[in-house]
């Protein structure tokens, strides 16, 4: 996160119910900033060494419930 402008938050999670399925989590600012971080060293290396592990890519688009307070939750400390 440090590295990356734009990128909010990164966290790794696991059901509850099922420890061996695991989510991540992913925020960023914008569009731009999540396409940037596709195209980084670190991201690339992350994907072609997990392609046995990983059962699907698919991405979920998600909305903020209330999108004036979520900035102010997620502010990226400078």
């Amino acid at each position: 996160m440090e590295l990356e402008p734009g990128v909010i938050s990164i966290y790794p999670m696991y059901q509850t119910e099922n420890p061996t399925e695991i989510r991540i989590l992913e925020i960023y600012a914008d569009q731009t900033a999540y396409k940037s971080h596709l195209e980084t060293p670190h991201f690339k290396y992350y994907k072609t060494t997990t392609l046995k592990m990983v059962k699907s890519f698919k991405l979920v688009d998600m909305n903020a419930i209330d999108k004036e307070t979520m900035p102010k939750i997620f502010k990226k400390i400078k």
